[in-house]
């Protein structure tokens, strides 16, 4: 079949014809919209907590502090460049919403389904995410014990909460969103301040020789390669979603130039600052000879003794008398970011599932969000990242080869399901989740399944598996230049 075959408009689904691209005279500087979005997302704990943690003896400083902040920031560029710039423009030069611009992908159908309704069912993954981090900071700072009873009932009403509002207040919490990134941003400019003076005295055998010595059986410490495929997974995982929401951003963006600079700010500089700070933190915990002792003292006395690789977890040791406030400030900043989950679940489920009123879809799906949450296995936020990479890392790849083929332009909605799509959706999807299955330890997951359906795309595409491409009414294709 010939690709560039086109079909009358009347035979497009009414989702497609109806949209209308957001008009010039509304978009704003990346400034004011795309950078600090983006940044509220990497300022949210669950990113920043971890950057430095990992399984292995030394965690991701087990080759030293430069070699963590540059994996860092080669990560950070692989969300920009891959993941984040291609939508970006998509959305800018078309002015219509990521589940249309995914047409020409997957198909007039198909991407009804992906990514449109994958958009939102990943959203609960993200709200069950919240749940179980928020609620621990916040049971922390109450003084409630591990296995406290009252736990799961703020998981509960968290989750309820978070949900209900997604569908009927969220104009109401975006306006106390603009404020709340501003509370981890002090609590992580406080702890680099705190730490500082001692970055310079980390040393990584040391530390690898004391985590050692808590945990006899840790596995040995990663390699050079380890430590970059480690940090690829959790960076480019946590932002795969995101990603490919840079065609919703792009719609708000005037030009080339605030597409770029709205991800070169918001983030790959939003992932390096937030993240950085965070391992500047580690690393300045273990080279003071009082606060590495402190965190060692403490981690040797939990059940499963380790060192303290999470950054929440070292604001007691680092701050005893205000911990308890600060996380749960920590923790209240991050109920807008459920609340928005719930949300994009909430449109995306408008749209797909027309017919099904709002409150039983994302009912149903923050009760999911809760059981994940209660159970912990949301809580397993590697493996979560892992999912979401390998489910949005190969539909970021395809559609980038889509555009460049398409000489830098959207070349509109294919008909049907577009084989070219969902074969190179499939096969980095099952390459993305190889870790997950434990049948191969893939490095890097979330990219490799973006270079596979990057690939396949491209192979099926010169194979002229591309279905035809169905001409759009004029309202539907305008846009930006």
């Amino acid at each position: 079949m010939n690709n560039q075959e086109q079909q009358p408009a009347g035979q497009l689904p009414s989702y497609i014809t109806s949209a209308t691209p957001n008009p010039p005279g509304k978009r704003a500087p990346w400034y004011a919209n795309t950078a600090p979005t983006y940044a509220g997302i990497f300022l949210w704990f669950v990113f920043w907590k971890g950057a430095a943690d990992d399984a292995h003896a030394g965690g991701l400083l087990s080759q030293g502090l430069g070699w963590a902040l540059l994996s860092l920031v080669l990560a950070a560029l692989v969300c920009h460049f891959l993941f984040y710039l291609v939508p970006g423009m998509l959305g800018m030069k078309t002015g219509l919403p990521l589940y249309i611009v995914g047409t020409s992908t997957f198909g007039a159908q198909g991407g009804f389904l992906m990514p449109g309704f994958l958009m939102g069912l990943l959203q609960f993954g993200w709200v069950g995410v919240n749940i179980i981090t928020s609620s621990d900071l916040l049971a922390s700072s109450l003084g409630l014990a591990q296995d406290s009873a009252l736990r799961p009932v703020i998981m509960v009403a968290w989750g309820l909460l978070a949900g209900f509002v997604g569908i009927k207040g969220i104009q109401y919490v975006a306006k106390v969103a603009t404020y709340l990134p501003l509370i981890p941003l002090a609590i992580l400019l406080f702890l680099l301040v705190k730490t500082a003076g001692t970055i310079g005295d980390f040393d990584p055998q040391k530390f690898i020789a004391l985590h050692k010595s808590l945990a006899p059986t840790v596995p040995e410490p990663l390699s050079n390669l380890g430590v970059l495929a480690a940090m690829m997974t959790f960076v480019v995982g946590f932002f795969a979603t995101a990603g490919a929401a840079g065609v919703d951003f792009g719609t708000n963006s005037r030009d080339k130039k605030d597409v770029q600079m709205g991800g070169l700010v918001g983030v790959a500089l939003a992932i390096i600052v937030t993240a950085g700070i965070s391992i500047l933190v580690v690393a300045g915990t273990y080279g003071s000879p009082e606060f590495g002792k402190d965190a060692a003292g403490v981690a040797a006395k939990s059940t499963h003794p380790s060192l303290i690789l999470d950054t929440t977890k070292l604001i007691p040791i680092l701050r005893s008398k205000s911990s308890a406030v600060l996380l749960g400030l920590l923790a209240l900043a991050a109920f807008p970011a459920a609340c928005f989950s719930a949300f994009i679940a909430a449109n995306s489920f408008k749209t797909t599932l027309p017919k099904v009123n709002p409150f039983i879809s994302v009912g149903i799906g923050t009760v999911v969000s809760i059981v994940l949450a209660v159970t912990g296995v949301a809580g397993n936020l590697v493996g979560v990242f892992t999912i979401i990479g390998a489910s949005f890392g190969p539909i970021c790849g395809a559609m980038m080869v889509d555009y460049f083929l398409a000489g830098c332009n959207w070349p509109g909605p294919r008909a049907g399901f577009n084989p070219a799509g969902w074969l190179a959706w499939l096969t980095g999807f099952v390459v993305g989740i190889l870790p997950i299955l434990n049948i191969y330890p893939l490095p890097a997951a979330p990219v490799a399944a973006f270079v596979v359906g990057a690939v396949v795309y491209f192979v099926c595409a010169k194979l002229g598996l591309e279905s035809q491409v169905i001409p759009l009414p004029a309202k539907t294709a305008g846009g930006a230049k």
